[in-house]
């Protein structure tokens, strides 16, 4: 999980090609009269979902993670309580649905604040609580963009294929 500042962007270019696509359009973006709605930004491998919506009190959400993309949740107005966990703290309560690319879990986690400029980047194992009232319920506005984590699958297999080479090619040696 990443959490920053939009204007500190430029520092999490070196995640990945399509990171930097997604936020550098989110950095490059007025979303001010921008209505909700889902705006292509490479095809399905970068897209954004721009959200209007009140905020939830925590005992109406539920944890959730992804699979087949990567959440980058950017606050255009507003603000929102996030909240983060990892698997040992939760169990799930439904199963992956692979049409919504989404796993419900119950369970514990921490939270921050997310402020209007904000950014949180939430990878597959990050499981996360989005959308939470400070106190009351609140207008927000927000953009999601969903970046396919193909590239990262195909990263570790890469690595895994290059050690299994180095071990196919390597001799052991025996000193006397």
């Amino acid at each position: 999980m990443v959490f920053d500042c939009l204007k500190n962007a430029e520092q999490y270019f070196p995640l990945g090609e399509k990171i930097e696509k997604a936020l550098r359009y989110l950095s490059n973006t007025d979303f001010t009269n921008v209505e909700p709605g889902t705006y292509e930004i490479d095809g399905e491998n970068i897209f954004a979902i721009v959200q209007e919506y009140n905020t939830k009190p925590s005992s109406s959400a539920k944890w959730e993670a992804h699979k087949k993309y990567i959440d980058i949740q950017y606050m255009i107005s507003g603000k929102e309580k996030m909240g983060f966990t990892d698997s040992r703290k939760v169990i799930v309560l439904q199963e992956y649905h692979e049409n919504k690319d989404l796993i419900l879990y119950k369970g514990e986690g921490n939270f921050l604040i997310a402020e209007e400029g904000h950014f949180a980047i939430f990878y597959p194992t990050d499981i996360h609580m989005p959308q939470l009232a400070l106190n009351i319920p609140k207008e927000v506005k927000k953009v999601v963009v969903k970046v396919r984590t193909d590239f990262v699958a195909e990263s570790k297999h890469s690595v895994e294929t290059d050690v299994n080479l180095e071990q196919e090619n390597s001799s052991p040696t025996v000193e006397e």
